[in-house]
């Protein structure tokens, strides 16, 4: 019984010696190498826990690099004449749709649109002359929210 309890102290003792060298401990007694090993574990806890804040961080500061990267869409909208308009639309991002979904906004305001250029690769460009069809009532302020709406329900989909 003796011996097995030597080779198990021996096992004891080596596993000890090993923790030691792995937590840079310089204890000489088995009490104190735990001791040191247990510092050691609350240190790297430590360094989890920073890192895992300087990982949230660098993830926000990109998140808002990307919001800042994409602005919304910018609308202008002029009179032209006596019932005609010309709208410019600019985004910093296109979606499929889009293109139809403004002409569809046009559309539906009655507007029939005489000349246009537009551009939907990645950003997205669109300058419009159009005159009124049927409508009454429509000015400025509601072809430039129409437009607005057209991009948002666009860009949720």
């Amino acid at each position: 019984m003796s011996r097995e309890r030597k080779k198990a102290t021996g096992g004891l003792h080596d596993k000890l010696q090993i923790l030691r060298s792995i937590t840079h401990s310089r204890a000489l007694n088995d009490a104190s190498i735990i001791m040191d090993a247990s510092e050691y574990i609350k240190e790297l806890k430590q360094k989890v826990v920073s890192l895992k804040q300087e990982v949230a961080c660098e993830e926000e500061e990109e998140e808002g690099a990307l919001k800042h990267k994409y602005s919304s869409p910018t609308v202008t909208v002029e009179t032209l004449g006596r019932h005609g308009f010309l709208v410019n639309v600019f985004s910093d991002r296109s979606c499929p749709g889009l293109l139809v979904s403004v002409l569809e906004a046009f559309d539906e305001l009655g507007l029939s649109v005489i000349e246009a250029a537009a551009s939907c690769a990645d950003t997205f460009r669109l300058e419009a002359a159009g005159g009124e069809n049927q409508v009454d009532n429509v000015d400025e302020h509601v072809v430039k929210q129409a437009v607005l709406q057209a991009i948002r329900n666009c860009s949720e989909q």
